[in-house]
């Protein structure tokens, strides 16, 4: 069994400059909550949201996000298709841990977010997900101001599930991603890192899902729930149609964007050839992939 990817100090400082300089190009100082506005910030960077629900054979989906673009004839079209079957939080996570792989050009790929424990590229994606939706400069600033101390090894855990609960709903990272960024920068250890992580954050009867339903019932049952939304944006798709009619982009890239829509190029008048679907579908859902 291998062991899990650990960056190194070096490797964690180009990502925490990458998600700063990234941030600030957008008007995100770090005390900023990104939250919803990543959606906001994929519009002001041109790339198309493709929004459908693909659900998985287990209790995992069958992937978190997957990235295609393309550069033809001097013109990039960048697309991210996002899994809405998964809880909307993990949603937000999933589109930053994109956004790395868009500012690093690493190319088109699927991407599931446990992938990190095996892949360095995944989980410098997930390093940059956390870094640039709550900047680590600002976590330890709001745990300093919370707890008069940047160690939390002999504050409760009621107090610190509290704490996470208000982190949450604040700033819209899932639970454990919360968990893993105090275990990082060292303000919680070991012991508590793994009960903490252990912890039921889902089911809304549990302490957890008490604790941040009582903090914003309406935000906290948003972060929780999957969307299974389709993003079915026609003045997308007619931009994707007219690229295709203009040459920017080719038969394949057509056909394999149009289907995140659930749709394909014979509702439009095109014809569509069969294998090309076939290996689009085996893709998203996993088939001869690498990935794992």
């Amino acid at each position: 069994m291998s062991q899990p990817i650990v960056l190194n100090e070096l490797q964690i400082e180009e990502i925490r400059k990458l998600a700063g300089d990234r941030r600030q190009s957008l008007s995100m100082m770090g005390e900023m909550p990104i939250a919803n506005g990543i959606f906001t910030i994929l519009a002001r960077l041109d790339i198309k949201l493709l929004e459908y629900p693909i659900q998985s054979d287990g209790d995992r989906p069958a992937f978190s996000a997957a990235m295609m673009y393309s550069i033809e004839d001097g013109n990039e079209l960048v697309f991210i298709g996002l899994n809405t079957a998964d809880y909307f939080d993990k949603q937000i996570f999933a589109i930053a841990h994109e956004l790395y792989h868009y500012y690093t050009k690493t190319g088109s790929h699927l991407s599931r977010l446990n992938d990190a424990e095996n892949n360095i590229i995944e989980a410098k994606a997930n390093r940059f997900a956390a870094e640039f939706l709550l900047p680590e400069t600002t976590l330890k600033s709001i745990i300093l101001d919370e707890f008069k101390t940047s160690k939390l090894h002999t504050i409760s855990e009621k107090a610190i599930l509290r704490f996470i609960a208000r982190l949450q709903c604040t700033w819209w990272l899932p639970y454990r991603s919360i968990v893993k960024r105090l275990y990082e920068i060292g303000a919680i250890l070991d012991e508590q890192y793994h009960s903490l992580y252990g912890i039921d954050e889902r089911a809304p009867e549990a302490k957890y899902g008490r604790l941040g339903t009582a903090f914003n019932c309406e935000i906290f049952t948003k972060l929780n729930s999957k969307t299974n939304t389709i993003g079915t944006s026609m003045r997308d798709i007619e931009i994707i149609i007219r690229n295709f009619e203009d040459g920017l982009i080719t038969e394949d890239k057509l056909i394999n964007t149009l289907q995140l829509y659930d749709k394909s190029p014979d509702d439009f008048g095109y014809s569509v050839d069969i294998t090309d679907e076939d290996e689009f579908d085996s893709f998203f859902t996993g088939e001869n992939s690498d990935e794992g």
